[in-house]
């Protein structure tokens, strides 16, 4: 590695700026922010930019050797490939030993890092009530209960004014049980007005739940108000934390990890060194028999093939390729295109268009195969790596992983993003070390020292999958101790509101 540039592969023809340079540099012919491309030879119009070892663009001119390569002179075009399936299939080595993590054991053999109760409502109307009884519950009122997290609102905007079947309808009652059955949850108080389309009696019907001492209903409307529904509350969630104080963790296997694999606030330091090193985290994972989960499908958008290779089936292949389809018809009848992602930020970060950027996003799955692909919020019942589908926004990806059954979150930046979550606890990972010291409050791992300390992804790798089982253990996370993650969940919403 060059000490000003690097080559990504062989089949590039661009190189990568490692620091700023000033002209003359390495052979530039103008000044070049960290991590911008510059053109390693000469490109004609219309000729494919590459870098991966892929085209993430076209030049829309000549450019020469040396010309710095953006948005300037760089276009994106739609690729079309042809894709394979199963035709990188890969055995990961056995662990030397297992690994282990202290976790709170559910009923149903799932296992918790996090042990909170959850106020969960079925419409916006009820939020406010979900809001002050969870606030009535101060870290002060629950220090007696030692192995209580918090309890913990999560509110939304919508719940009515919307069609009550079809995609939009499914997809909050995905994530409303969801929540309800991530095993960081051990204990559930649903909120609803009454008169709203999504009824909490038709949650219940349609996934066989009862209620009981540790999953209660409360009704504005038949409690006869807001204020007398709120001192209900406090008084039912009262009567459960003694029953969820009484979990305890115990020694657990790290088979039993659904970890979501997440970015935002990405530069182009994010694909070549936390996004690498995080695949590495999720591999050794896989390998105890553990789960990871990418999602964000517009950040995977041209990157896709890479990923029906790994898939140990056509049908698994196929079914993240119909995910595709559907968000290319999804952008297109909104107005949209499927390269308004990357953001201004990412663009200031030196990613140029929405390939480039998935190129680097798809690397944080790793190298193990693709056992499954799921819808929003669905259920993960496959172990190893899968996919679930999502918008690229990170609260609301995130917020489906969870509702999937992620109990952590692995989260990289590299623009700095101030983003937590809840009932799963939030690892954050920054890409280059100027941004590590920069919001040293805000980010836990440094995978900057790829390139500030020349360590391998590897050893970057291995520090995050340490840190993970740490963090499973009941250690802090920067975004816990900020208190962030009570706005953060925010359910997708698909479909017309009416």
């Amino acid at each position: 590695m060059h000490d000003c540039i690097f080559k990504l592969s062989e089949d590039d023809n661009v190189v990568v700026a490692r620091r700023m340079l000033q002209v003359g540099e390495a052979g530039v012919s103008s000044s070049i922010p960290s991590g911008h491309k510059i053109a390693s030879e000469e490109i004609s119009q219309g000729g494919a930019v590459i870098k991966y070892g892929q085209p993430i663009g076209y030049a829309k001119q000549l450019i020469r050797p040396g010309e710095h390569m953006h948005t300037h002179n760089i276009e994106y075009r739609d690729v079309s490939r042809t894709y394979h399936f199963s035709t990188r299939l890969k055995r990961l080595p056995e662990p030397k030993s297992k690994s282990e993590f202290f976790g709170f054991k559910r009923s149903d053999g799932s296992v918790g890092t996090r042990n909170t109760i959850a106020i969960l409502t079925s419409v916006n109307c009820s939020a406010t009530a979900a809001r002050m009884i969870a606030e009535h519950f101060t870290k002060e009122k629950i220090s007696e209960y030692p192995n209580v997290d918090g309890v913990n609102a999560f509110v939304h905007g919508t719940g009515c004014g919307m069609a009550d079947s079809g995609e939009g309808f499914e997809s909050l009652q995905r994530v409303m049980w969801g929540y309800a059955k991530n095993p960081n949850v051990a204990a559930v108080l649903m909120v609803g007005l009454g008169c709203e389309m999504n009824q909490i009696d038709w949650l219940l019907d349609a996934y066989q739940i009862q209620k009981g001492p540790l999953f209660n209903v409360l009704n504005i409307q038949q409690v006869c108000g807001l204020k007398k529904t709120i001192n209900k509350g406090i008084e039912q969630i009262s009567e459960m934390l003694p029953l969820v104080n009484s979990s305890k963790r115990t020694l657990c296997p790290a088979s039993s990890l659904v970890l979501g694999l997440q970015c935002g606030g990405s530069d182009a330091w994010s694909g070549i060194t936390a996004n690498p090193a995080l695949g590495r985290a999720c591999d050794l994972l896989v390998a105890q028999g553990g789960t990871g989960v990418l999602a964000e499908t517009p950040e995977i958008y041209g990157a896709e093939h890479l990923l029906t290779e790994r898939a140990i089936n056509s049908e698994i292949g196929k079914k993240l390729l119909d995910r595709i389809k559907w968000w290319e018809d999804y952008t297109d009848r909104n107005f949209g295109s499927m390269d308004n992602n990357p953001s201004p930020g990412n663009k200031s970060g030196g990613l140029t268009t929405i390939l480039e950027k998935s190129l680097g996003a798809v690397s944080k799955a790793g190298t193990s195969n693709l056992n499954g692909v799921y819808k929003y919020g669905e259920s993960i019942l496959s172990k190893g790596f899968v996919f679930m589908d999502s918008p690229g926004y990170d609260p609301a990806s995130v917020t489906g992983q969870i509702a999937s059954g992620c109990n952590i979150i692995a989260f990289t930046t590299g623009r700095g993003s101030a983003f937590g979550s809840k009932p799963s606890p939030c690892i954050k990972i920054a890409s280059n070390s100027e941004l590590f010291k920069k919001m040293s409050e805000d980010m836990d791992i440094d995978a900057g020292k790829v390139l500030s300390e020349n360590s391998s992804i590897e050893e970057v790798g291995k520090m995050i999958y340490e840190q993970i089982l740490t963090v499973a253990s009941g250690q802090k996370t920067k975004s816990e101790v900020q208190g962030l993650g009570d706005y953060e969940f925010v359910p997708w919403q698909i479909g017309a509101v009416m």
